[in-house]
């Protein structure tokens, strides 16, 4: 089967995918995908809110992660440890408890770099702890962080 492309002639798989990313087989119903693209700052972390609020982590990584890729130097640990505290859930609600742990880890470390000034409204001290806990317990009943506190 011929590899899907988007309009630009990039690889982009439009296969149907449920909440937490897994793909469905073709004519699937499907979670509504999130627009792709950078937006600004505060947008990116309400969207973000909203999907991890619908338990659909895999979706918060996406926005995070386009924000990562669009960020200056200044904030690209801020955005990708974010995308990788989604990332770290989705594994945990997947059963995937060596990826939660090592993805929960790597996010706190990135995140937790921005603890002395937290921008954009971020609650880093309470997101760091988030993720410790998931990491000493990626089996347990975890609810989803927020954001903002």
């Amino acid at each position: 089967m011929p590899r899907d492309r988007n309009p630009q002639g990039r690889p982009e798989n439009s296969r149907p995918r449920d909440g937490l990313g897994r793909p469905l087989p073709y004519g699937s119903t499907a979670v509504t995908p999130v627009p792709p693209g950078p937006r600004p700052p505060e947008q990116a972390i309400d969207v973000a809110q909203e999907l991890l609020d619908r338990e659909r982590p895999f979706q918060a990584h996406e926005v995070l992660e386009d924000q990562w890729k669009a960020s200056g130097p200044g904030e690209r640990d801020l955005w990708q440890g974010l995308a990788q505290l989604c990332v770290a859930l989705t594994h945990q609600r997947r059963g995937n408890a060596k990826g939660a742990t090592a993805l929960a880890v790597r996010a706190a470390e990135r995140v937790g770099g921005f603890a002395d000034a937290p921008p954009h409204g971020l609650d880093v001290a309470g997101l760091v702890s988030w993720a410790g806990r998931l990491a000493e317990e990626p089996e347990g009943e975890t609810p989803v962080p927020g954001l903002r506190g």
